[in-house]
Parts: structure tokens; C-alpha cells; sequence
């Protein structure tokens, strides 16, 4: 644990955009709203284990590669960083305007498939899911991706795989019911602003850090 330790700041702001992240529905979660709907909760969840080794996987990739990167280029750390910034800054746009028009939760309509196949496309829509991947590169930007051992890069794979397991998992339990799906629609205006305001922070915050 010791040895962790000074990575632990930069785990925590990463797990925080992460957690973002999650909170904001996208593709993933119409896939478990249409599993659920469909085939019900164990599908679901199945298919939520797919998708978090699918995070788990995006995260692993996406520091090995950046800490590479900035082995080779010191100077690629801070272009990384604004970038970053520049990205979550372009999140908390998107989630005011979510907030000021509130769009209702899409459900993605499927046949029904086993539990394998189920977790096979939880896996591949994740692994394969554009804005999962900048998510991740935002995230590892502030996160342990410079001079960090491969084993702390793993333990932090580990730690995004589980915000998506849990996260996921909440999703797959709770919004395949129709009421509490409609409660969460008619709070959607809500979530998006406090989301917009907290990535609105962490751009700010980015920019400013000095490194």
C-alpha cells in the first residue's frame, strides 16, 4: 500500500472523471435497458460484465500506451493534459445542454442471445465505443500514466473496471424497472447539471494544476 501511495491523488481524480462518466448514460446503458427489458436481470448483468472488462481493458491500453508515449516525450504530458481539459470542458457543454433539454433514456431494442454472447457484445460495444476510449484518455491523463510501474497501471485498470462493474451493475438492477426508469427521466435535468458543473471543475482545475 505504501508503495501506492503517490499515486493515489491522481487515482482519485481519475476515478472521479470516471464515475462522471458512468453517471451520464450513453450506448452501454440502452444496451442493458433493451437486455434487461428483453431477457431480463441476470442478461443483464452479464452483459454489465462485459462492458466493465471491456473498461477494464480501454484503461490498461490507454495508460500503457500514453506512459510510452510520455517516456519517449516529456513535452506530450502537457498537450495530453490540455487536451484532457479541453475534452471534459466539452462534456460539461454537452451535459448543460442535457440539463436545459432532457433527453429521455434510449432503450436499444435486441433478440435474445445466451449469456456468452451477451457478455461477448457487453465486451465489444465497450471496447469499441469512441467516446468510452477519449473518456479513458482524459481520465489517464490526470491520472498514474507517467514513469507509473506496470503493476500500477494494472491496479488502476483493475479500479476503473470495478466504477463500470458497480455502475453498470446499478443500471442493469434498478432501470429495468419501468417506474424507477421514469423517475430517473423526470431527475435527468438535475444529474445533467450537477455533472456539467463538476466537469466544468475539472477542466478548470487541469488547466490550472502545475506540473
Amino acid at each position: 500500500m505504501d508503495a501506492l501511495a503517490p499515486y493515489l491523488p491522481g487515482f482519485f481524480a481519475a476515478y472521479a472523471v470516471l464515475i462522471v462518466g458512468v453517471l451520464s448514460p450513453g450506448p452501454a446503458v440502452a444496451l442493458l435497458l433493451g437486455v434487461g427489458a428483453e431477457q431480463g436481470r441476470p442478461a443483464a448483468l452479464a452483459t454489465t460484465a462485459g462492458i466493465a472488462l471491456g473498461a477494464g481493458t480501454l484503461g490498461l491500453g490507454t495508460a500503457l500506451g500514453l506512459g510510452l508515449l510520455l517516456e519517449r516525450a516529456a513535452w506530450a504530458g502537457t498537450v495530453l493534459r490540455y487536451l484532457g481539459a479541453a475534452y471534459l470542458a466539452w462534456l460539461a457543454y454537452r451535459a448543460g445542454r442535457k440539463a436545459l433539454f432532457p433527453p429521455k433514456l434510449g432503450v436499444t431494442t435486441i433478440r435474445k442471445r445466451s449469456m456468452r454472447r451477451l457478455f461477448l457484445m457487453g465486451y465489444l460495444l465497450q471496447v469499441t465505443n469512441v467516446s468510452a476510449m477519449v473518456f479513458w484518455l482524459a481520465a489517464v491523463s490526470i491520472g498514474p500514466a507517467q514513469a507509473a510501474p506496470f503493476w500500477v497501471m494494472l491496479s488502476f485498470a483493475i479500479g476503473g473496471a470495478t466504477i463500470s462493474a458497480i455502475g453498470h451493475g446499478a443500471y442493469a438492477v434498478l432501470l429495468s424497472s419501468r417506474p424507477v426508469r421514469s423517475a430517473y427521466n423526470h431527475a435527468r435535468r438535475w444529474i445533467e447539471g450537477c455533472l456539467g458543473v463538476f466537469l466544468g471543475y475539472m477542466a478548470f482545475r487541469i488547466v490550472m494544476e502545475r506540473r
